[in-house]
């Protein structure tokens, strides 16, 4: 099986350019592909944080509509279910992961975008969830995500509407965080990457566990859970070596542990 996905490390960081020509869609090989991925970068200690961008002009342009045709209701949830899973992965991932949203983002592929951490985006991408010009509803995350990014009325704007917004406007709602000239994103977020892998590994997964409870706890659970949390980065070496630093004016030397 052709891998899909090009995958350079440097300096601690995975630059990960999704190839599936013409329009880089998510099919079910490709979803089954970034699952594997996940597993290899999950236990890389050379990666300390992923950045994800399309090949060409689009980022994803969504799902393989072609495996739509022979679809049955229950083989339809049950591949709307395992995109899910994988995309709840991404989100829940102990390294961050950056989409650098290049071009066309569209269905599926602004659905996996919602689930990455942080969302950069080319001014003149173009965004939008355009399942219902299809006679489908989103099915990997983009009626749950949307609404806690933009808001309900928004988001049931945008779904229902299939309208789809430059990357300008994303920004101006909220969708996506930052927003560049298309020939600057990858090196910007390259460089956002960079900045963060210099922090412990140790702490960057704290951090991502403590900031993805809001999502399911109370303000009071969540800040038992951030007390908790903040506990364990005392037990980890890389405390130490950060207030030694700190005191003595000089960049720590973080060891990962």
């Amino acid at each position: 099986m052709d891998l899909q996905w090009n995958v350079q490390v440097v300096d601690r960081v995975a630059l990960v350019t999704i190839n599936n020509p013409p329009a880089n869609a998510l099919s079910k090989s490709v979803i089954a592909q970034l699952n594997e991925l996940l597993d290899q970068w999950e236990n890389d200690e050379q990666i300390k944080a992923i950045v994800l961008t399309g090949e060409g002009r689009f980022f994803i342009a969504g799902a393989d509509i072609k495996e739509f045709t022979q679809l049955q209701s229950e083989d339809a949830a049950a591949m709307s279910k395992q995109g899910q899973q994988v995309f709840d992965r991404v989100e829940k991932f102990p390294k961050p992961i950056i989409a650098a949203i290049n071009g066309a983002c569209l269905g599926g592929g602004l659905e996996l975008a919602m689930a990455c951490h942080i969302r950069l985006a080319a001014a003149d991408a173009r965004l939008g969830l355009p399942e219902l010009n299809l006679g489908l509803i989103p099915g990997y995350g983009g009626t749950q995500r949307l609404p806690r990014l933009v808001g309900r009325g928004k988001a049931t704007q945008l779904i229902l509407t299939s309208e789809m917004i430059s990357g300008e406007e994303a920004h101006r709602i909220g969708l996506v965080d930052v927003i560049y000239p298309v020939e600057e994103l990858v090196d910007e977020a390259k460089k956002l990457a960079e900045a963060i892998a210099q922090k412990s590994a140790v702490t960057i997964k704290l951090a991502l566990k403590a900031i993805h409870a809001r999502e399911e706890l109370s303000l009071s659970e969540g800040l038992d859970y951030e007390a908790k949390l903040f506990g364990e980065a005392f037990a980890a070496e890389d405390v130490k070596e950060g207030v030694a630093a700190f005191l003595e004016k000089r960049k720590p030397q973080f060891a990962d542990r």
